[in-house]
């Protein structure tokens, strides 16, 4: 899972986020990888009218479906006050975002459902997302790529 905020203590909002992860009876937090800051990506590739994201990565195992899952991620985004209204910009500031990347005892899921595609659709794309989990995980295949993490990690510029 990906996290990534630019508005407010995005630190303490991540804390709090993966304190309620964790707190959820069929989820379980196992690792975190350092939170990098980087420049906002919008519609037109980098954003510096935005303020600067931090993101990170987290590793959870769950009991849950994928969708079931979603529904959870989303509801702290709610609590953090992201808004998901068909009014709100796509790629606009704000103060909590989780993606779900992956899925599967070693992320092999491949699913593609109108509220969620597995692997996340831009993971191969996102060095703000690659370089955090390659910090948790550089061996692990993308599904759909066949690569690692770290072999696509290594092809995108730095962000």
């Amino acid at each position: 899972m990906a996290l990534g905020g630019n508005l407010g203590d995005v630190r303490v909002t991540f804390e709090r986020a993966l304190q309620w992860l964790n707190s959820e009876p069929n989820i379980a937090v196992e690792a975190v990888s350092a939170f990098h800051e980087t420049v906002a990506v919008g519609i037109a590739g980098e954003d510096a009218s935005q303020p600067a994201y931090l993101n990170g990565v987290a590793r959870i195992t769950t009991a849950l479906s994928p969708l079931d899952l979603l529904r959870v991620l989303q509801q702290v985004e709610l609590a953090a006050g992201r808004d998901r209204s068909a009014s709100a910009i796509r790629w606009a500031p704000r103060r909590l975002d989780l993606d779900l990347l992956l899925f599967g005892d070693a992320g092999e899921l491949v699913l593609g459902h109108r509220t969620l595609t597995l692997p996340h659709p831009r993971l191969a794309e996102r060095a703000f997302v690659l370089t955090p989990l390659a910090e948790l995980n550089p061996d692990l295949v993308h599904p759909v790529t066949g690569a690692t993490v770290a072999q696509l990690a290594a092809r995108l510029p730095e962000h």
